[in-house]
């Protein structure tokens, strides 16, 4: 057995934790999860998220070894340590990263969710061997990371990766970020819902839409036509600047069937700088597991 790596995966509503042996990447050692309860706030958090390591311990009988891996929604401002962009509201602006290891007396390796899936899907699952790796979000809202022969690139606002708010042609709408018209308003799921019902007059889900179209719904069909052109916009933007050898696309909207089409492969090329698209979109190999064995593996990237 490799050296065991320990992980916890801080969302929303649950905490999880992972105890990962990294050359057996199929099956956890050990996995568990508590309920953040992210109303009680933020001294809470951190005790819940004490009481995730301290249950593995419990279970495992091993003791936390001196680095462990946090993935967090939002990320830390490199300069100040603080936690920014959470929707977690109640640990913005706070210093996480440095009030866990004060309170475990462990060095913290800390990541955003989405860097936490492009970095398990870039080493343990589906675009294992390659050098540079784009991990997409595209579910409530649209997110990524990025990771390079095995690191994951925070960048200098710990920033890379949020392709999410850079903005659209001829888009418009309000975006939670203050700006207007960024790639979250058109093809995040509650955009697409937003615009079918806007275009049908009936709200539907996006999985719903997505039937539809298959029924042949013209509604539907106009929607994730959309879906189809300003995702090809957006990520070309990304691939003519990163260069990606793949892009895994996790999230909700990451299960609609075209993103993967060859018809939406010429789209993009329709905004790429070159001739033909040779990146590789896949689909994730590890499921709810990316996030909480990436952060495990934020200890071995290193």
């Amino acid at each position: 057995m490799s050296e065991l790596l320990w992980g916890i995966d801080l969302g929303g509503t649950k905490i999880e934790g992972v105890i990962l042996d990294p050359s057996r990447p199929e099956a956890a050692v050990h996995r568990l999860r508590r309920e953040t309860q992210a109303p009680k706030g933020y001294d809470f958090i951190l005790a819940q998220i004490e009481g995730v390591v301290r249950d593995l311990e419990s279970v495992s009988g091993l003791v936390c070894p001196p680095r462990l891996g946090v993935g967090t929604p939002g990320a830390m401002e490199p300069s100040t340590g603080a936690l920014k962009n959470s929707n977690t509201t109640c640990l913005n602006g706070r210093p996480l990263k440095g009030d866990l290891e004060c309170r475990l007396t462990r060095e913290i390796f800390m990541a955003n969710d989405a860097n936490c899936f492009a970095l398990a899907e870039a080493t343990l699952g589906a675009a294992v061997g390659d050098q540079v790796v784009m991990g997409l979000i595209l579910g409530t809202g649209v997110g990524g990371g990025i990771v390079i022969n095995g690191q994951v690139l925070q960048g200098a606002h710990g920033i890379a990766g949020e392709w999410g708010h850079n903005p659209l042609m001829g888009e418009t709408h309000p975006c939670y970020c203050g700006r207007k018209g960024c790639v979250e308003t058109a093809i995040a799921g509650p955009s697409l819902e937003r615009f079918y019902q806007e275009t049908a007059g009936a709200r539907l889900r996006v999985p719903d839409i997505v039937r539809a179209a298959a029924d042949g719904e013209a509604h539907a069909l106009t929607t994730l036509d959309r879906l189809r052109w300003k995702f090809a916009e957006a990520i070309a933007a990304v691939i003519n600047i990163l260069d990606p050898d793949a892009i895994v696309i996790g999230g909700g909207v990451g299960n609609v069937e075209i993103l993967y089409t060859e018809e939406t492969r010429r789209v993009i090329e329709r905004f790429l700088f070159h001739p033909t698209l040779s990146t590789r979109l896949l689909r994730p190999q590890l499921g709810d597991s990316a996030g909480v064995f990436g952060a495990a593996m934020l200890t071995n990237a290193r």
